[in-house]
């Protein structure tokens, strides 16, 4: 079996990849302090000994205000340089996962693969720059690009709404910025697709759909109530982006056109509300 070596298996994506592998190959998951990906070396040195024929990177610094001050970029520009470096030494395919943020969202409909990035922000700058670096290096490379991920696993905007739907009377959520709400689950199996059809070049996928924030935070309600989750009633207000200012501005619409993917794949995604509801459903059983 081929070995697959995934970068940042701690995080949702990599928890949804483990669990979706099936008879994709052999994964291997390096610890903290067996991988740096921000250390040219450490990522050299792993990799030559591994030889893998598959690296797919889900090691990402996430955490959008933060990266206004802190330095992302050392994860999300430099750590898939490096691995795109190593990817090339062994003849590997590389598998790097982008984000929707790497667009303006300012022109109103789905967004192609073609259509020029533009990003707001010092976290959509470094997704963009980490996708730029890859394909400078000539490397076998799979860039997808995707949006507002969520998971039984981990931290992410489901759960932190079940929380403090939990804890609070009311809560304010953003209507005016407008995306596609993502199964990290769903996307896992995409990119086994993808590999399984030695797919490269860049494209999009999320669940199928479009919601706002708002529109989210309404479902995970009442998915939430239905699913046992919830046991009190909560108001739910829409709020301007203006109303809630942060330091890292968002697009307003960064719903993404995934026509390239379409092509390829057998089936088509799920809407988003119906995986929020197994999510939900997958959630309740861990409970």
């Amino acid at each position: 079996m081929k070995k697959v070596m995934i970068a940042g298996m701690g995080g949702q994506l990599g928890f949804e990849l483990a669990r979706t592998c099936a008879d994709q190959g052999m994964l291997v998951a390096p610890r903290e302090n067996e991988l740096d990906i921000t250390d040219r070396e450490s990522v050299n040195a792993f990799v030559s000994k591994l030889q893998p024929a598959v690296i797919i990177n889900c090691a990402a610094y996430t955490q959008v205000d933060k990266a206004e001050t802190d330095k992302a970029f050392a994860v999300n520009r430099d750590g898939p340089a490096y691995l795109a470096q190593a990817a090339k030494s062994c003849n590997a395919l590389l598998v790097h996962i982008s984000t929707d943020f790497v667009f303006a969202g300012d022109s109103g409909r789905p967004l192609r693969t073609d259509d020029a990035p533009a990003p707001l922000s010092v976290y959509g700058k470094s997704k963009l720059a980490g996708e730029e670096a890859v394909l400078q290096t000539g490397c076998n490379a799979l860039i997808i690009r995707t949006a507002w991920l969520y998971s039984s696993y981990g931290n992410n905007f489901v759960k932190t709404m079940l929380r403090l739907m939990n804890e609070r009377d009311s809560l304010g959520i953003v209507a005016d910025q407008i995306g596609t709400p993502t199964w990290a689950n769903s996307l896992a199996r995409i990119i086994w697709q993808l590999i399984d059809l030695d797919a490269h070049g860049l494209f999009h996928w999320t669940d199928a759909g479009v919601a706002s924030w708002y529109d989210f935070a309404v479902a995970i309600y009442e998915e939430g109530k239905a699913a046992g989750l919830l046991s009190r009633d909560v108001e739910i207000k829409p709020i301007k982006t203006s109303d809630y200012p942060l330091p890292a501005s968002r697009p307003a619409f960064s719903v993404l056109d995934k026509s390239s993917a379409y092509a390829l794949i057998s089936g088509k995604p799920e809407h988003w509300r119906s995986n929020l509801h197994k999510m939900l459903s997958e959630l309740r059983d861990q409970v």
